[in-house]
């Protein structure tokens, strides 16, 4: 049951490029977790790859709620996203896919939560399968090599819906996460992340790692890509809101594709509670349980947006073969059964609080992903 979102903290903060940000500090703290989660996290030294970017950021914020001590590995001299946690964190900068790098990014850390990954938008995944693979084998690999090789106790592998078959049942149950192909235009990414599932597999096998393996939905919130050569449909969709001139807001296709959308704090704090309570290296799915359609959704940021600019909004559809995956609804059977877990942040409450913040540091969502 969606909670009223608590409000972020806002700070007017310069950036070493010039740049200002208002930062959007997670709202979420200790007390919405499990005790045990809490137990697990405090004091630990937490590695995060991939937590200078959108989920990774919240991710450590949430680590440090929970009294836990992030390391991030990132390729960045001065991480935005993090700009204001510098004090907090060991940032060290280096490059994953190097394979010595890797085994210094995890130096001293007893966890490493992976999520570090290259991906964008629906026309940038269908135009550059082999580029994406290839990311994000080489990456995982030289990870999971040194989790073993540097004695790390746990390993979570970020996984995600893309691997899931076109044509799969809906709600989609983990237990279809192999059966046939992965969706055509995401298929780089789905194959990738098919076989980050199983090489975690193979070293909790044959090393005794413990693997923990969560398969989120559709994640948006603030921090999102607004880049249009590479950002998801709601980013996309926000922008081109903000930038119509004729009142239209054009959307890809009929506008009957679904999906279900995950807030991003509910996606860091799903990732959490997999890791610290599901580490028998068997997938669980992350989402929110409703489906909502691209024109149900199209239409909740219209209005939003139409009303802050003070004009009538209108989504008008185009036909076009990049449209993705028809119907995608997460079953969370498995992660209520064995977790409890439930999110909290409605569509509405996520759409409104993505959009402040893309209001707030718009220069920074349009290039942040990018640097």
């Amino acid at each position: 049951m969606p909670q009223p979102l608590k409000p972020a903290r806002l700070i007017r903060l310069g950036s070493t490029d010039k740049r200002d940000m208002v930062v959007y500090r997670s709202p979420v703290d200790s007390s919405q977790f499990h005790a045990d989660t809490r137990a697990y996290f405090e004091g630990r030294n937490v590695c995060v790859t991939g937590g200078s970017g959108f989920i990774g950021s919240h991710v450590v914020e949430q680590l440090l709620a929970l009294g836990a001590h992030p390391i991030v590995p990132t390729r960045q001299t001065a991480p935005l996203f993090l700009a204001h946690l510098r004090s907090e964190s060991d940032i060290r900068c280096c490059d994953l896919a190097d394979r010595r790098q890797a085994l210094d990014a995890l130096d001293g850390a007893s966890v490493v939560l992976n999520l570090a990954a290259s991906v964008g938008g629906i026309q940038y995944n269908a135009a550059h399968p082999a580029t994406v693979f290839q990311a994000n084998m080489r990456t995982f690999l030289n990870v999971v090599d040194a989790a073993e090789r540097t004695g790390i106790e746990r390993l979570l592998v970020v996984s995600s819906a893309c691997i899931y078959p076109r044509h799969c049942t809906v709600p989609t149950p983990e237990t279809e996460g192999f059966s046939d192909w992965p969706e055509p235009t995401n298929a780089g990414y789905g194959w990738a992340k098919r076989m980050e599932e199983f090489a975690a597999q193979c070293y909790a096998e044959e090393h005794g790692l413990e693997v923990a393996i969560a398969r989120p939905y559709n994640a948006y919130g603030p921090r999102d890509n607004f880049n249009p050569e590479s950002s998801h449909v709601l980013p996309a969709l926000i922008l081109k809101a903000f930038e119509s001139q004729d009142g239209t807001l054009p959307v890809w296709g009929d506008g009957q594709q679904s999906r279900s959308f995950l807030y991003v704090d509910d996606f860091a704090r799903g990732l959490l509670e997999v890791t610290a309570r599901s580490a028998e290296a068997d997938p669980i799915n992350i989402g929110e349980h409703n489906e909502v359609t691209i024109a149900e959704t199209a239409n909740m940021i219209a209005q939003i947006v139409g009303a802050r600019r003070g004009i009538a909004i209108k989504p008008t559809f185009q036909p076009t073969d990049l449209t993705g995956q028809p119907r995608r609804n997460c079953d969370t059977t498995k992660l209520k059964e064995k977790l409890g877990f439930e999110t909290q942040v409605s569509l509405q409450q996520g759409l409104e609080a993505s959009i402040n913040w893309f209001e707030a540091n718009r220069e920074l969502a349009m290039s942040a992903h990018h640097q």
